[in-house]
């Protein structure tokens, strides 16, 4: 064989051989995206626009499940136990970091039992109160809590909604007592009925209902205010010092997942983000966009797991 001849195929093999694994799906299958959330709420929302501006890219159809129950804990479950080929997704939020620190029955190990992909947005935690609660920030509503009994709907045990109630009565000495619902439609109702006084939830469900008056908006558990509500001060500026809960949602799928996937999933994740369209309808969701890929995703699963888990066990909560 000729030297240059030789050179040649040696460079295409070494080509061949060096480049990076392409993904794999079956384009006879769908993309199931679990959320482990009822339908209606900011987890739904999300899911659906990034399930739909995927399939535009993959050109496979990626079909929103939602798997309800136990605060997100049945949905994410069936997503670590699911076949590790890229066709079962798991719209992750924060709650899963939270889950076993809050609930000892968590059948998962959120360090372990997913391959993280993407984080796509984060949201701002608030509490909401129905008009006939006589409080108007975080603050008054401690003074009120300390005098009468409050309760407080969150949508699932386990939850950040829940966390943020713990914390919030860990700092303050209070005993405000949650009501867990099967989502944020379920305890939304209620709010809207004044069944329940207070709520804790993420903006996009209860802006139409802050406008007309039907809710108020009355403190943010992050260390900056909602963009979409800005009137509602945050409890860290009204009340407690350093207070901070934020909610983010981002793709995971089950441990074990082919790199290869787990990367072209997030080259995809990226460019949908970076959409203006994207930007836009999540702005109208009362979220923001907060791309980070695989291993940056990995790194805040670990640190947020660590850092409430020493929050829940300092507040001296009896985990059930």
């Amino acid at each position: 064989m000729p030297f240059k001849r030789s050179l040649w195929l040696a460079a295409v093999l070494l080509c061949v051989f060096a480049a990076p694994a392409v993904a794999q799906f079956n384009p006879q299958r769908n993309i199931i995206l679990v959320v482990p959330i009822a339908a209606g709420g900011g987890v739904d929302a999300v899911g659906r626009l990034v399930a739909e501006k995927l399939q535009e890219r993959l050109k496979i159809n990626v079909v929103v499940e939602n798997r309800t129950g136990a605060g997100g804990t049945v949905g994410t479950e069936s997503v670590a136990k699911a076949a590790p080929d890229g066709h079962t997704l798991l719209l992750m939020e924060s709650s899963a970091t939270i889950s076993k620190w809050l609930n000892k029955g968590v059948p998962f190990d959120v360090t372990t039992d997913f391959a993280p992909i993407a984080r796509v947005v984060t949201s701002p935690l608030m509490l909401f109160a129905h008009p006939s609660v006589a409080a108007k920030d975080a603050k008054e509503v401690i003074a009120l809590a300390k005098t009468s009994q409050l309760t407080v709907a969150i949508p699932g045990i386990g939850t950040p909604h829940h966390l943020a109630n713990v914390l919030f009565n860990s700092a303050a000495k209070t005993d405000i007592t949650v009501v867990p619902y099967r989502g944020t439609g379920p305890g939304l109702a209620d709010l809207l009925a004044g069944r329940v006084p207070l709520m804790w939830a993420t903006p996009v469900a209860l802006i139409p209902h802050v406008e007309s008056g039907k809710v108020n908006a009355l403190a943010v558990a992050s260390l900056k205010r909602a963009s979409s509500l800005p009137m509602a001060a945050t409890i860290a500026e009204s009340a407690l010092p350093g207070f901070e809960v934020e909610i983010w949602f981002g793709v995971a799928a089950p441990a074990r997942t082919p790199p290869a996937i787990v990367a072209q999933l997030a080259k995809e994740i990226e460019a949908v983000m970076a959409l203006p369209e994207v930007k836009e309808r999540t702005a109208k969701f009362g979220l923001d966009i907060a791309y980070a890929g695989s291993e940056q995703l990995r790194k805040i699963i670990a640190e947020d797991h660590a850092r409430y888990g020493k929050a829940v066990q300092a507040s001296g909560m009896e985990v059930k």
